[in-house]
């Protein structure tokens, strides 16, 4: 993310807490997808889907940030899944949010570079900016999302 110029931003919900990704790394963003549980992977792996005869392991939004629960409605999960691009090979991971909520342009330098917010892992912000009058965190998605490609 440059501190100059314009950043594209996918803005999102997750519990309580509004993240942002940077756009060019959003692959796509589909429907909360039905996920098949892998065995003896971490709690915050929601399990693999097929996406158009690819394999795509998803990620829990709310388990990786650390936020409650989200209720399930009628026995199903809502919500989305965003496609992101990781890591260095661009591994593509999904990554449940509860809400997509803009995608919007902000400008580089009126992102703020604080290193944390309360209630979210300082290593996995990048920048904090507003939109709305409302904070919402840069996510460092390769801090959250890398780790899981090792486990």
């Amino acid at each position: 993310m440059s501190d100059a110029g314009v950043v594209r931003l996918l803005v999102f919900r997750v519990g309580t807490l509004v993240c942002a990704a940077e756009a060019e790394r959003v692959r796509e963003i589909l429907p909360r997808l039905a996920t098949t549980r892998i065995p003896g992977t971490p709690p915050l792996v929601a399990g693999l889907v097929n996406v158009r005869g690819t394999l795509v392991t998803v990620v829990e939004g709310w388990r990786a940030l650390r936020q409650p629960e989200p209720p399930a409605s009628n026995g199903t999960q809502s919500g989305t899944t965003v496609l992101l691009e990781v890591g260095e090979g661009r591994k593509v991971l999904g990554f449940t949010v509860d809400e997509v909520v803009d995608l919007l342009a902000a400008d580089g330098a009126a992102l703020d570079r604080r290193p944390a917010l309360p209630g979210i892992d300082p290593t996995l912000v990048r920048a904090v900016g507003r939109r709305a009058g409302q904070l919402f965190v840069v996510l460092d998605t390769d801090a959250l999302l890398t780790p899981i490609l090792s486990s």
